[in-house]
């Protein structure tokens, strides 16, 4: 299958090189010139368990042009920019071009549709674990598999295709989802509770659990974000914030994508994430004031870069 990945950092470079070793025909499309030219010159080098290994059958660009029509674009931009990123390389993308969206917040779907028919996009969300060391050098950190399915929860022919294409032991076990949204708002509530209050505590993930302080926030932020949930007719699998404390201790070792934002003075997916669950009450008379006031102090944080 040729496949590109919008956005090669490091989960984008996970995928895309797991998938290459596989025997697909993968491009990276990225706008990080030295990335790229890494990947070019000596290969996308994957760290596990202090092991490094080279993947050399890819090509990575900055300008996607010369590509041509792809069989699967697979997104994982950060969502502030995921119409920009999308109509940006719509070069690739045909009208049998599927589109897969594996980014982490509200919006995307509707941001990709933008640029291509719904029919185009299905969505999943991902479980690895995977961060940037450096140009062309990515570690991953952990394979919990990838729940992939259809907007309209059908088992169609090419939901299976792809899931049959990403059930790999280097990327974990795969699985279709009859409802994908459920799945996508659950692994948004997740992040509502790790993401902020580790980029604000600097602390790694399972280090939100040794004090009752950071417990206590993140337990209300959840309970909001559920609330808002289910008044969304969203069914989720839980009720509370155990499941979001059980992520806490699995990736006890991860600094979050938030906090590593923030670190490296970046923008973060703040408003697609707590200030979605902000917006989303708001409109359905939900009230959100923990999630509210992390959205407004990562964007202090955010301001304060370099000053």
């Amino acid at each position: 299958m040729k496949i590109a990945i919008i956005g090669s950092g490091a989960m984008g470079s996970l995928y895309g090189g797991i998938l290459a070793e596989n025997g697909h025909e993968v491009y990276f499309i990225d706008v990080f010139k030295e990335h790229v030219d890494a990947i070019n010159h000596k290969g996308l080098c994957i760290v596990k368990d202090n092991e490094e290994r080279y993947i050399k059958n890819v090509k990575a660009v900055v300008d996607s042009s010369s590509i041509g029509i792809v069989d699967l674009a697979i997104v994982f931009v950060k969502s502030t920019i995921t119409d920009i990123a999308v109509e940006g390389n719509k070069s690739i993308l045909g009208k049998n071009t599927i589109v897969l969206t594996l980014q982490n917040g509200l919006g995307n779907i509707e941001k990709i549709n933008k640029v291509v028919d719904i029919s185009q996009i299905i969505a999943g969300t991902s479980a690895n674990g995977a961060s940037f060391i450096g140009p062309g050098k990515i570690r991953h950190s952990g394979h919990g598999g990838t729940v992939l399915g259809e907007i309209s929860g059908e088992k169609t022919k090419r939901i299976n295709e792809i899931y049959r294409i990403m059930n790999l032991d280097e990327l974990g076990n795969a699985k279709i989802s009859e409802n994908v949204m459920s799945l996508i708002w659950e692994k948004l509530i997740v992040n509502c509770g790790i993401n902020p209050l580790s980029a604000l505590t600097n602390l790694k993930n399972g280090r939100l659990l040794e004090t009752r302080e950071s417990e206590e926030i993140l337990e209300n932020i959840v309970a909001e974000a559920i609330e808002v949930a289910k008044k969304s007719n969203i069914k989720l699998n839980f009720d509370n914030a155990d499941y979001c404390k059980e992520v806490c201790r699995a990736t006890s070792e991860n600094t979050s994508s938030m906090l590593s934002d923030v670190l490296n003075n970046r923008k973060t997916e703040i408003m697609n994430i707590n200030g979605a669950i902000v917006r989303i009450g708001k409109e359905l008379g939900v009230d959100t004031p923990y999630n509210e006031v992390v959205t407004n102090l990562i964007l202090l944080k955010e301001k304060s870069y370099n000053k």
